[in-house]
């Protein structure tokens, strides 16, 4: 009868076992967000109806959401889940970080299911399976989402799954935690994901937050920094800035591999939806405060038509070598004349920049400007235009004393090559990250080249009032009829941008 007892209670056990496995038990209920499911429920609902109109062109093949507790992050997660709330998937990839645990590479939990209070959300064992199979950076595991030794569990997948139950009840999710933040891994894992979003209809969600535990005013400038760089749509680019401590984000690397996946995806614009850190959503102390943005990844379509004849006669971006010849012209055209050498003089220009081109050249010193001067139109060939205002940057800028050679070693080089300007009559069509302006009225004409307003964050209104500034007028001068407004793309790009 012992016997009998005990090898029920043994087998008792192993069912347990073998269901706990497949089923992740929610963690994060009564400390992130409300333990209530009609609590949860009417809190998520809360933040999708505060939520402006849709602000993307298109379906989002991507977005970037907060994991922080409600309160604080989930009027900005509310925002950016608001973009998909139209639009069915087959299947949401959600990509976090790990917070409890370290381990080298990606982990997909091994069960069947999250349970939130809301119900269980799925997992796509298909495309789990497909992921696995086609990565090496990919494992099936508990790691990161369950750790059986620690109090503490995993919350940056939990958190975002309340509002994808609101939004798709029956949408299954492949819950992925990256334990690594090798690139070569992220690399890896970004193009895995990638091929698959080619092919099939899903959405990938990258799970984080931003700068951690510095003052208010510290915090938005080191959050201003990654803003600035995620617009341009680079994960290269973000990734090195993480690398480097430019600025900071506990998902880095679920950013970088969602940038990786959505690019090959057909993926062609960021957009920015909200930014605010956890001093502007609590009355309490702001010397301590979290970052959180939200951002959404869009196929515009190129423009929908919009690209103008003078745009579609340059005869198209520039490609890496022809990116490398003009950085090298620059580089060398500008340590020549400092120095007060003869003037470098390239060989075997490539055909395609001898076409007539605007170009702008812009010097940094250790982050800060330098000097930047260029040609609007396209009165001479692009490489001399480059190889000109890299000189006149570097010596004729009236707002700065003229570079010396003990400062060459400091001097960061960017060059904008831009298309040709067209006069517009609504700013409906002013697109931030993607145009300049420039503001005339009468005798007076002021340009901001479109990486200005991205590097201040400003909304379009604020680049509008910038450039009438930058002109001599008063900031509400683009509002008269008698002004002139310009808007033009440009194709902007450093050694960081070339680098492979």
């Amino acid at each position: 009868m012992t016997k009998n007892i005990m090898k029920i209670i043994f087998i008792a056990l192993i069912f347990l076992i073998i269901g706990q496995s497949q089923t992740r038990e929610p963690w994060a209920a009564g400390k992130f967000y409300p333990e209530s499911s009609q609590k949860l429920k009417n809190v998520c609902q809360n933040y999708l109806n505060r939520a402006e109109n849709q602000k993307l062109s298109s379906k989002p093949l991507g977005i970037i959401v907060p994991h922080a507790c409600y309160p604080y992050s989930g009027s900005i997660a509310g925002i950016g889940f608001n973009e998909i709330q139209n639009f069915n998937y087959k299947t949401v990839f959600v990509l976090a970080p790990s917070h409890t645990e370290r381990f080298d590479f990606a982990s997909i939990y091994k069960g069947e299911q999250y349970k939130i209070p809301l119900g269980k959300v799925k997992i796509d064992q298909k495309l789990a399976q497909k992921c696995v199979q086609s990565s090496n950076s990919i494992k099936f595991s508990n790691k990161g989402h369950f750790n059986s030794s620690s109090k503490r569990q995993e919350h940056a997948i939990e958190v975002e799954l309340p509002f994808l139950k609101i939004l798709m009840p029956t949408t299954p999710i492949v819950p992925i935690v990256l334990g690594t933040n090798d690139y070569s891994d992220i690399k890896d894992i970004g193009r895995t994901l990638g091929k698959i979003a080619k092919k099939e209809n899903v959405l990938i969600l990258a799970s984080s937050d931003l700068s951690h535990y510095h003052s208010y005013s510290k915090a938005k400038q080191i959050d201003r920094r990654l803003i600035s760089t995620l617009k341009k749509y680079d994960h290269k680019k973000f990734y090195n800035g993480i690398k480097n401590r430019r600025f900071e984000a506990c998902g880095a690397a679920p950013i970088t591999a969602m940038l990786i996946a959505t690019k090959m995806a057909g993926g062609d614009k960021l957009k920015v939806l909200e930014y605010a850190n956890s001093g502007d959503v609590s009355t309490g102390n702001k010397n301590r405060v979290v970052g959180y943005l939200t951002a959404g990844i869009v196929n515009s379509n190129h423009n929908n038509g919009e690209k103008s004849m003078s745009e579609q006669k340059i005869g198209g971006e520039l490609n890496r070598e022809q990116k490398i010849f003009l950085l090298d012209l620059a580089e060398k055209s500008m340590k020549s004349a400092v120095k007060g050498q003869e003037g470098y003089q390239p060989e075997n220009v490539p055909e395609r920049l001898k076409k007539e081109q605007g170009a702008f050249v812009t010097l940094n010193k250790n982050g800060s400007l330098r000097g930047c001067i260029g040609y609007v139109k396209p009165i001479k060939p692009l490489w001399e235009a480059v190889k000109e205002m890299a000189v006149s940057a570097a010596l004729k800028d009236p707002r700065f004393p003229s570079v010396s050679e003990n400062e060459l070693d400091d001097i960061d080089i960017e060059i904008s090559v831009l298309t040709v300007p067209r006069e517009i009559d609504d700013i409906d069509k002013i697109e931030i990250g993607k145009h300049g302006l420039i503001m005339s009225k009468g005798p007076q004409r002021g340009l901001l080249l479109p990486q200005v307003a991205t590097d201040n964050n400003w909304d379009k209104k604020t680049f509008l009032q910038q450039t009438c500034r930058k002109a001599g007028l008063p900031k509400q001068a683009w509002q008269e009829t008698d002004t002139q407004i310009k808007i033009f793309s440009a194709q902007v790009f450093d050694r960081e941008d070339v680098e492979e």
